[in-house]
């Protein structure tokens, strides 16, 4: 995701999805015209104490929601004009839904955060702010690969609706004492990572006591395999194509991990419920190399010490390549939903120029294992020794290097949900035929 995102409980997440990410984003996409059409915004609430404010929704609990709800503290005793109220929404797809709601009743906050592949959709229908009314070219100083420019094709082409919040890249991580007690390395290729799965198990039995790897069956780690496999999500005149062949070689990677080769445990559950079990089963020593989202490194890194199979250092690494290396961005995008009342989005303005900035954007990143998105903090953490101490941390940065953008594309997000995702666990665990699979996608994908 993207992603992204997604922990061992769900206060360690950015959610777990009581809603369903295909009803909510079909409830948002009903409720779009009626926000378009909204009237005009009412008045900016004020303090006694005269502040102007601002609502700010997020989508997430656990560490990531004390480090925001510190970061949203700190601005306010840095400044004596704004007050940003941050309301927790649920995970992501609960806000969403939320969100959709509050556009049509015209009563969206002025600042909230969204899942990138719905950026596109909310986009076209004309129900974001453009963010250029507020902010001047030297205000955004971002990685361009995190921003609307390198996140999406031709994303630059497109007026300025969002800015990186949150932002991730899936990444490799593997129990570092079982690695050193058998002598090997991170895979850096997809045979490579065949073999090392296999050294990895641990039998007992009939039973598997130890899996060699585990990774969600989910859409963002799909992505990144056709990526590897040398293929792209869109064919030349922007049709669905899903890679290809290389989309069916992805595919039966997956297939061929579970079922021949027996290394890869199969998580069970969609979303969400995939990855709190994938990063449950790493903890507890019960796999020992698993692919999830760089959101989780600083909760992997605290928690290993208190697993279940003794403490335990926790080691990461690049995706391995297939033809080529690749990996998708995730994680959500800040937008300003049109509707709020100007001085509420003038509130709203300065907390996310504030947040931007390198000193925000660094402790943001370091205390949550999310992607630094100022390029100017970035050079700050690299050259003040930052990634020296903390390597874990360099490796989704450094992932960059490789990463392929999404398309700009209002139906992304059904693509996604409706024509992809709902048949990638069949054609895994039952398993289903990789190319009549695709083919059966791709076919839906053109009917939305």
């Amino acid at each position: 995701m993207s992603g992204g995102a997604r922990g061992a409980a769900r206060s360690a997440s950015p959610g777990a999805g009581a809603v369903s990410r295909r009803g909510a984003l079909r409830a948002l996409a009903a409720s779009i015209a009626a926000a378009a059409a909204a009237g005009s915004p009412g008045c900016a609430r004020r303090a006694p104490d005269g502040r102007v404010h601002a609502s700010l929704w997020f989508a997430y609990g656990g560490k990531n929601r004390e480090v925001l709800l510190s970061l949203v503290d700190q601005f306010h005793r840095e400044q004596d004009r704004y007050h940003i109220d941050a309301v927790y929404q649920g995970d992501y797809f609960e806000a969403l839904a939320k969100l959709r709601t509050a556009l049509a009743a015209r009563a969206a906050p002025a600042l909230t955060h969204v899942v990138g592949e719905v950026v596109p959709y909310l986009a076209e229908a004309g129900v974001l702010e453009p963010l250029d009314r507020f902010f001047a070219a030297e205000d955004l100083d971002v990685v361009e690969a995190l921003g609307q420019q390198g996140t999406f094709v031709g994303g630059g082409d497109h007026p300025l609706v969002c800015l990186p919040f949150n932002r991730s890249t899936p990444i490799a991580y593997y129990n570092r004492d079982v690695f050193r007690e058998l002598g090997l390395s991170p895979p850096s290729t997809w045979d490579e990572l065949r073999a090392t799965a296999a050294r990895l198990v641990v039998r007992d039995g009939g039973s598997t006591r130890r899996w060699g790897f585990e990774c969600p069956i989910d859409w963002w780690f799909w992505a990144a395999l056709v990526g590897q496999a040398g293929g792209e999500l869109l064919g030349p005149d922007g049709a669905p194509a899903f890679g290809g062949e290389a989309g069916v070689r992805a595919l039966r990677f997956w297939q061929t991990l579970v079922h021949e080769d027996h290394t890869m445990k199969p998580p069970p559950g969609r979303d969400y419920n995939a990855w709190q079990v994938t990063n449950t089963d790493f903890l507890a020593g019960r796999v020992a190399m698993i692919w999830t989202s760089t959101a989780f490194l600083r909760y992997l890194e605290e928690n290993a010490g208190q697993a279940g199979a003794g403490r335990f250092e926790v080691g990461a690494a690049p995706l391995p390549r297939g033809v080529r290396a690749s990996v998708p961005t995730g994680g959500t995008m800040f937008v300003m939903p049109r509707g709020a009342a100007p001085e509420a989005q003038e509130a709203a303005a300065a907390f996310l120029r504030w947040m931007m900035q390198p000193a925000q954007a660094n402790a943001w990143a370091t205390r949550t294992g999310y992607m630094p998105v100022s390029r100017r903090g970035l050079e700050a953490l690299a050259q003040g020794g930052y990634y020296a101490a903390h390597p874990n941390d360099r490796v989704a940065v450094d992932q960059l290097a490789h990463a392929a953008p999404w398309p700009w594309s209002p139906e992304l997000f059904r693509v996604q949900r409706e024509a992809v995702q709902p048949r990638l666990e069949e054609a895994v665990l039952a398993p289903r035929d990789a190319a009549e699979t695709l083919s059966e996608a791709v076919r839906a994908a053109r009917e939305l």
